[in-house]
């Protein structure tokens, strides 16, 4: 019988992840420079256009369709979101419309490559782009999602491996989502290469307060990834949204502290990108461990992405907006420390970790779902990415992107600057975008 109450929870949920992606955007696009903000704010704008239509077309039916063997990949028979069950799916009493579970994991499928372009900002052809969000989300995306999302006996009667097969945990997407888009986001920044003048010229972010207001809309949207994921209004949803508000305040704190003890000065950015690190880690455990577990994965995750932030100095890549950092080291902490803080105290789904007596099996049981999501993500990323450099290009000319490629790809630009002179009034975004960059000045080894 179906639940109101659960399919009321699922629906809002699939609402609040819906705003990540626009959060994600100023998130972004307050950390690029002014003359790149609107291709920034549009390559995250477009996956919410791109991924929809594929998700109703195939991708739905390829991430939760009845498996075709192996584990690997879903069938067709939910094409055009056609001869979907009618019965409620879910456990008792939870049971929901299968459509509503299908719009929640829409908007996971969204944020995915959206994450990614953090990689790879004011260098991107906005076309090319799209063209790999397509290709991204067909190879990678849909058969990753029913590795790790789709249950035996969910939506089909038989699902992916990881989440069958092998065993492993994730209960909101640290494989699917966030070591996906890091690993993605490396082998997407190999390819495209260093921005003109990186690392001497790292560039300043124009907007922290865009920055800050992205964060906490992440923060706001992801009770609904995390808590949503318990597909019921449940005790599990109650176990995410407290572990995720727990993880994220420490993780503020863990980078926060790096930040006093490396530069000198905690920054506004280093909070916000805290704030993100702490999410991104505690998602995959936030049902499986307890409020003490979310507080040591939360000042862990937070302090080692903060250190990670110069990997991309020391080793020559320029992952613009720490994608590689935040994303993929904060998934993997995430995904391997269930296996030392999960246990079964609270839910009873949960695997006991090395500090509740579980021994090593689930901590490597998470390694190897790491570590496949990110090597199928890398290898083929990279592909993609190469295929679509030497056929149509993907990179913006030098001329245009020395000067800005909002108006070589948009015929547009963020602010209006008309009424700027040598003393005069300032309008109030060219004021406003002013300010920021004047105060905003990156550090070695520091996110921009």
């Amino acid at each position: 019988m179906l639940n109101a109450g659960s399919t009321a929870w699922v629906l809002t949920s699939a609402a609040l992840v819906m705003l990540m992606t626009p959060g994600l955007a100023f998130f972004y696009g307050g950390m690029v420079r002014s003359r790149s903000v609107l291709n920034m704010l549009m390559m995250n704008f477009m996956c919410l256009a791109i991924v929809s239509v594929l998700w109703c077309l195939y991708g739905f039916s390829l991430a939760f369709g009845n498996d075709l063997g192996g584990g690997l990949l879903g069938g067709f028979e939910y094409v055009g979101l056609g001869g979907l069950p009618t019965d409620p799916i879910g456990t008792d009493p939870d049971k929901i419309p299968i459509l509503a579970f299908a719009m929640f994991q829409l908007m996971f499928a969204i944020i995915t490559p959206a994450l990614i372009s953090g990689a790879v900002p004011e260098r991107t052809k906005f076309w090319s782009w799209g063209i790999f969000v397509v290709l991204w989300s067909t190879i990678v995306y849909f058969p990753v999602a029913h590795w790790v999302f789709s249950f035996d006996g969910s939506t089909a009667e038989t699902g992916g491996w990881i989440a069958n097969s092998l065993g492993a945990l994730d209960f909101a997407g640290g494989t699917a989502v966030h070591i996906n888009a890091g690993a993605a986001g490396l082998a997407l920044a190999l390819v495209l290469g260093k921005r003109r003048g990186w690392p001497r010229d790292p560039g300043r972010p124009h907007s922290l307060p865009f920055v800050l207001l992205g964060a906490s809309l992440l923060w706001f949207g992801w009770y609904g990834f995390n808590a949503g994921s318990s597909l019921g209004a449940n005790q599990n949803a109650a176990i995410a949204f407290t572990t995720t508000t727990l993880a994220t305040a420490a993780a503020v704190i863990g980078w926060l502290v790096v930040e006093q003890i490396r530069d000198g000065k905690p920054t506004t950015l280093g909070a916000a990108s805290g704030a993100v690190a702490g999410l991104v880690a505690i998602t995959p455990a936030c049902a499986y461990v307890n409020p003490v577990g979310a507080l040591a994965i939360g000042v862990i995750a937070g302090a080692v992405c903060a250190l990670c932030v110069s990997i991309k100095f020391r080793l020559g890549f320029d992952d613009s907006l720490d994608v590689v950092a935040v994303h993929l080291v904060g998934g993997l902490i995430g995904t391997l420390l269930i296996g030392v803080f999960g246990t079964t105290s609270l839910n009873e789904a949960s695997a006991d970790g090395l500090l509740y007596g579980g021994g090593l099996g689930q901590l490597g049981i998470q390694a190897v779902a790491a570590f496949a999501v990110l090597a199928y993500s890398f290898v083929v990323t990279a592909i993609i990415a190469l295929v679509i450099k030497v056929t149509i290009g993907f990179r913006v000319s030098a001329e245009d992107e020395s000067t800005g490629i909002d108006e070589s790809q948009h015929a547009e630009s963020g602010y209006d600057y008309s009424g700027l002179s040598g003393g005069g009034n300032h309008s109030l975004l060219g004021a406003g975008a002013t300010g920021s960059a004047q105060a905003a000045t990156p550090r070695e080894g520091a996110p921009r």
